[in-house]
């Protein structure tokens, strides 16, 4: 324990060296900002590998504990049952007392006065001191008998209250001992959770700043936001399969769900109104508010920027007017009642409040807000939004602020899992209609599998036939360029991707260079991929590879954030939850 605890306190002691008190050594930011994270995963990596042994003694002791904890409330039940038989014992002796008194004082009466020369010259006959002798005998055995159980009677009570009162003792030691020995592991493993986590904070931030520039590639994925959206998507190469017309061993990397997959899903809200479901089980489905509250008499202006406030007001109207506009899920979606377009129309109107602050700001017209147009929708949205005419979705009394968004992939998650500020009102869920274990189950038993965007390759190159499969010697460069990062992190200027200009102002290495500066170990082909996930949370957890460098594994996030680096083209994972495929 002590040795885990030094360690520890190492990790920090490094960590704090390494941020205040060596002075620069980078002439770049970029570079500065590398080394620093480098440093920071470094600590963070020694924190948890010294407390990973700590951890694992915590959830064997609390296991004991529980095991122990549950016996021993056995015992105190036990305890509680003897108590009450002893009180019920001692109520019983004293209503035997009065017996027990009358008992002795006959007894005494009968051996004082009821002597056998008493009762000779009392006798009428033999017969008749024959018969009372016997009479005189039986009933004084009679009151020894009852005198005699009833004292045996008071001496086991007070020999079973004396150990009673023993075992309540050592009971209160050793559940106060259990108690501690929990606390004390509790308050180390916290404290070591506790620091990790702020390395792991310390590091997202420094890393923003990294993901700048993955910015112009994201965005020219065109990812659609939204359920009516016809543009963009995926490449679709897998079912049915595409061809991408180079030999050898194909590997594709598909991402359930688009990026934004907190509050509604919108494909999962068809699906689960296909199922049966009401408006009202979808919408508590994917929130968490406490009742509907009708909101009238207010205007809502619309701006021509991508924000609230950010831009010139182009149409201004009453709130049901506004929601008669958003074209955000299919017209055709009629399914048992409409259920899905009346869900969507209450998260649209409870959208607007939060985001507008009750119509005191102006929205903007596009998917960064939610998709407006001037011209009103019709058809069965506008009877969609007739039907729930006002409601809108609250909490403690004000709007909640909706999100929804196309495809989540069978997953539904919080604001705080994707980076946002955390809220009460989003939750983290499995979105299907039976338990998640495999991908095979996410796939059957997902509500929005329908979705054309359920499970995509994003990402393509005209030259591949417009696909996004990667070759075996693109798939080892970047298990290189992973492998290299994590030995030296001051080569990762050089590590993006080979087909477009440096964004660090820098040469980029090709995978030639990358392989003799990693050294031995490195890949030059790969023959198989797998993967682990957590199912229950919907995140890809290892990245396993293998190949002519033999079988390396990689953490998901770390793998995924190096693919993005260093994949050619526009190809990348977009998401938590991702699998490989492979031709």
């Amino acid at each position: 324990m002590k040795k885990v605890l030094f360690t520890l306190c190492i990790c920090l002691f490094l960590f704090l060296l390494n941020i205040f008190i060596v002075p620069k050594s980078f002439s770049d930011e970029l570079d500065d900002l590398t080394k620093k994270i480098s440093d920071l995963n470094t600590a963070l990596n020694m924190s948890i590998n010294a407390t990973a042994p700590l951890e694992s003694e915590l959830n064997n002791l609390q296991s004991q504990i529980t095991d122990i904890k549950s016996r021993v409330a056995a015992i105190d039940a036990d305890v509680t049952q003897k108590k009450k038989n002893i009180d019920d014992g001692y109520k019983n002796i004293a209503e035997k007392t009065a017996i027990l008194d009358q008992k002795i004082r006959d007894f005494y009466i009968k051996s004082s006065f009821n002597s056998p020369l008493i009762m000779f010259l009392s006798s009428k006959t033999a017969s008749e001191l024959t018969q009372t002798l016997a009479y005189q005998k039986a009933a004084a055995d009679q009151d020894k008998l009852v005198i005699t159980n009833i004292a045996l009677e008071v001496v086991d009570l007070e020999q079973k209250k004396q150990a009673l009162e023993n075992e309540e003792a050592r009971l209160t030691v050793l559940k106060a001992s259990l108690d501690d020995q929990s606390a004390k592991l509790d308050k180390i493993v916290t404290g070591a959770k506790a620091y990790q986590a702020t390395l792991n904070t310390q590091i997202a931030q420094l890393s923003a700043r990294q993901q700048e520039l993955l910015a112009q590639k994201y965005a020219s994925l065109g990812i659609p936001l939204y359920a009516y959206s016809t543009q963009g998507g995926c490449s679709s190469d897998i079912n049915p399969y595409k061809d991408p017309g180079f030999s050898g061993t194909k590997f594709g990397f598909f991402t359930y769900g688009v990026p934004n997959r907190v509050g509604l899903n919108q494909y999962g809200a068809w699906g689960r109104a296909k199922a049966g479901q009401s408006s009202d089980q979808i919408l508590r489905a994917y929130y968490n508010f406490d009742s509907y509250q009708n909101f009238s008499g207010i205007t809502i202006n619309v701006n021509n920027g991508n924000g609230i406030n950010s831009g010139s007001i182009i149409w201004s109207g009453s709130l049901e007017d506004y929601v008669k506009r958003i074209y955000e899920v299919p017209d055709s979606w009629t399914d048992n009642g409409l259920a899905a377009l009346k869900a969507q129309a209450i998260a649209a109107r409870s959208y607007v409040l939060a985001a507008t602050n009750n119509g005191g700001e102006s929205i903007c017209a596009n998917q960064n807000c939610q998709v407006f147009q001037t011209n009103p929708k019709g058809g069965n949205w506008d009877a969609a939004v007739n039907q729930t005419s006002g409601q809108v979705m609250v909490q403690g009394g004000q709007p909640i602020k909706a999100w929804f968004s196309s495809t989540h992939g069978g997953y539904v998650h919080s604001s705080a899992d994707i980076g946002w500020s955390g809220t009460s009102f989003t939750k983290n869920a499995q979105d299907a209609s039976g338990s998640i274990n495999s991908f095979s189950d996410l796939n059957n038993n997902a509500y929005d599998k329908d979705s054309p965007w359920f499970y995509c390759d994003w990402g393509s190159r005209s030259q591949d036939n417009n696909t996004a499969w990667l070759t075996s010697a693109e798939v080892a460069d970047i298990a290189n360029v992973i492998m290299l990062a994590q030995k030296d992190s001051s080569t990762q200027p050089h590590l993006s991707q080979p087909d477009k200009s440096n964004p660090d102002g820098t040469d980029t290495w090709d995978a030639d260079k990358v392989k003799q500066e990693l050294g031995s170990g490195a890949f030059s082909s790969v023959s198989n991929i797998s993967i682990s996930a957590d199912f229950g949370s919907g995140k890809t957890t290892t990245v396993t590879i293998s190949g002519d460098g033999g079988s390396k594994s990689f953490d998901g996030d770390t793998f995924k954030n190096y693919f993005n680096l260093r994949a050619p083209s526009n190809i990348q994972i977009v998401g938590p939850l991702y699998n490989i495929e492979q031709r």
